[in-house]
């Protein structure tokens, strides 16, 4: 299973973007309302790429437009990072969920959904061609930096990778909305994104 057949040759925004909209390389898309592809400029100096698109993205078919992206923003902007510079996408383009009542659930994608979607990452990575790369949460650190990553022990700190000149990791902000202890979590987040911040 794979996205690849999919992907075009193009490295326009908008081609690849309507291309996604007819993406089978996995079976997530069967359950989902539609590809929610990334979101920014072409100039981007940054992307941030968290796991999947959640409820709300599934319904307005963009990313981080919910709870965790109102999160999101407000970090960035604490931090000043000009969200005008920055392109977010996630590393599935799907909603992986389970029924729960009337609700949907989250559900975490595993790594065949992970590889079979990479080459969309992949294309927006050549076509933005961000100065820096920030992974959100630890299923999109350990997608594009290896499993071995730990978020909790490598959080903020630059590795070297070939994907970007400055690739870090921090939390999604899912997980502030998540923990017991929200006001510390944002303050280490936001800490992250103004080291983010300075190397803009």
């Amino acid at each position: 299973m794979t996205a690849a057949p999919y992907v075009p040759d193009s490295r326009s925004l908008p081609k690849l973007r309507g291309a996604a909209t007819v993406c089978h390389g996995c079976d997530l898309w069967r359950t989902a309302t539609q590809t929610v592809f990334g979101s920014g400029t072409r100039t981007a100096d940054v992307m941030f790429v968290g796991e999947q698109p959640g409820d709300q993205e599934d319904q307005q078919g963009e990313p981080f437009v919910g709870p965790a992206g109102r999160m999101l923003d407000k970090g960035l902007e604490e931090a000043g990072i000009d969200r005008g510079r920055v392109y977010v996408t996630n590393a599935v383009k799907h909603f992986k969920w389970q029924p729960r009542g009337k609700r949907r659930i989250h559900q975490k994608p595993n790594w065949t959904e992970l590889a079979a979607c990479r080459p969309w990452l992949d294309a927006e990575l050549a076509a933005v061609k961000p100065r820096v790369l920030v992974c959100l949460g630890a299923t999109a650190a350990q997608g594009l930096l290896g499993r071995q990553f730990r978020v909790t022990k490598q959080r903020g700190e630059p590795v070297d990778s070939p994907l970007a000149e400055i690739v870090l990791a921090t939390i999604h902000p899912s997980a502030i909305l998540r923990s017991d202890d929200r006001e510390r979590e944002y303050a280490g987040f936001v800490a992250d994104l103004r080291k983010v911040a300075a190397l803009l």
